[in-house]
Parts: structure tokens; sequence; C-alpha cells
């Protein structure tokens, strides 16, 4: 298992994280929803991520629901000193294990309590609003009330530090115009790009960004591409595509998940790859090739 205690961090919150974390999102069953195929095995990875280094663990307590978060306690309580765990709040799961936005005040400061309990914290860390007008991609809209609804819940001392998710810049700086806004959560990667104008705008203030689905949005020519290049550098798509962003800007974190340790062991071995301007090149051109 790669070591990345020596990788780069950034700054999340008051807190420098390494830049290579962990999302447990795939930690539940499949779809998300209910308990996991092996638990002992998403117990292991939890412990190898932390024990590797990895200092900055994405969760949400409607993943599953409440499935990952009891087991992130299982696995990690109590919890090292240096360990960020980020949460989502703002969605829900329905029956049938369908997406629902869960946005009302009351359901807001539910979710912050469930996640409390769940995760057996006095205060978390990092909260972040997954705004739903659009479940699937950012969708303009105001988010006034529901940003407002957790200041207070950080000013009561539940939350240290907010942050976004399926966000856009103008939503951004709503937020950032009522609290401030230490991390953004969008889908972004090599060929899904629309977030670069906002990654850079966030890098200037100091502020991380948080990429999800690494691999989300490929075209069919676009992954042959991908696995052509990771051939001949003998490693993964997973781990070109993890090291280019990791090269892609300072400010980003990455949360890349797993139910496998060994899928976590090779995940984290993007940290050691190093593309070269000619392989950079060769990946930029292949985002415009789809």
């Amino acid at each position: 298992m790669t070591d990345i205690r020596k990788m780069d961090s950034f700054r999340l919150g008051d807190r420098n994280v390494r830049r290579m974390g962990y999302g447990a999102m795939q930690l539940a069953g499949p779809g998300v929803f209910g308990p996991p195929r092996d638990r002992d095995a998403a117990l292991r990875v939890l412990r190898d991520a932390v024990a590797a280094g990895v200092n900055h663990i994405d969760t949400s307590d409607f993943y599953g629901p409440h499935v990952t978060n009891r087991i992130i306690r299982a696995a990690l309580h109590p919890y090292a000193d240096d360990l960020v765990i980020v949460t989502k709040v703002g969605a829900a799961r329905g029956d049938d294990a369908s997406w629902l936005p869960a946005q009302s005040p009351a359901e807001l400061i539910q979710a912050v309590h469930d996640n409390l309990r769940n995760l057996g914290l006095d205060m978390l860390e990092v909260v972040n609003l997954r705004v739903m007008g659009n479940v699937h991609a950012p969708t303009e809209g105001s988010i006034e009330a529901q940003f407002t609804t957790l200041t207070k819940l950080r000013e009561q001392g539940l939350i240290r530090h907010l942050g976004l998710s399926n966000a856009t810049a103008a939503q951004v700086a709503e937020a950032q115009a009522i609290a401030p806004v230490v991390c953004v959560q969008n889908h972004y990667n090599l060929v899904h790009r629309d977030d670069d104008a906002l990654i850079d705008s966030l890098a200037a203030q100091g502020i991380a960004y948080v990429p999800f689905f690494p691999l989300g949005g490929f075209s069919p020519i676009q992954s042959e591409g991908l696995s052509a290049l990771a051939a001949r550098l003998d490693a993964t798509p997973m781990q070109v595509a993890l090291s280019w962003l990791l090269a892609r800007s300072q400010n980003l974190l990455l949360i890349p998940g797993t139910s496998s340790p060994a899928h976590l062991a090779e995940n984290l071995a993007a940290a050691e790859l190093e593309l070269s301007d000619a392989e950079k090149e060769e990946l930029h051109a292949l985002a415009t090739a789809g």
C-alpha cells in the first residue's frame, strides 16, 4: 500500500489535508442503498486508507441511508486527531432507492443531527449543502434559504465549516455573501471540464475544489485513448485520471471511492504517478476528441 504521508496537502477549512482522500459512498450496498455486501471489507478499506495516510474522508448520512457513517464510526472511532470527515446534507432516499431533495429547514436540521449521531461527533468539521435543483448536474436557482439554515447551525456550534456540492459559480457567490465557503464539490474530470473557470477562481481564493466521478462521462473513443496511455505507463485508467487531476490545480482534493482494499491500493498509488508534459498534452487532446 502506498504511504501518502509525504504528498502535498491543501487547506480545508482551518485544517491541512493530504490531496488524496477517500470517498465513502461505495461502502453502502448496490446503488448506494442498503448495507454493504461485505461489511468486513468495508471496515478494512477505511482502516487501510487511514493507515496509508488518508486524512480526508467524504461521506453523507443519505448514503445507505444511515449506512456509511455507521461503518466509518465502527471502523475509526475514536478518530485520529488529523482526520477530517466531510459530510453532505440536502438529499434523502426513497424506499425505492430514489434520490429525493430534502432542502427544507426541518430536513436540513434533521440531517445534521443524523450525521452527528451516526458518526459519533459533537461537531461536524465540514458540511456541504448538496444543491438539488437537478440531481445530476448544477442548476441555477437561489440557495439562500438552505445555506442560511446551515449557517445558523454553524453559529450554534454544530458545524465548523460550510461547503457546497453540485453548485454553480453564482450559487457559490450567493453562499459566500452569507457565510464563508471552504470547499466546492462538483462533477469534474479530464473530459468534463465545465468548472475550469470556477476551479481557477477558487484557487485564487485559497478554497478547495473536490471533484467527483473521475471517470464519469467519457465517450468510447476517450476511454480507449485513456486506456492506451495507461497501458504504456503500466498504470490503470483510474490512476492516470487521478494523476491528471492532481496536476490540474493545487486546490483539487481527490476523493476516489471503492469498497475493495485492492482498488484502494491502486487508487492511492496514483499519488506517485507523474505525467510528462507530452502525456498531459496527449490527455488534453483526448478531452476534445469526444
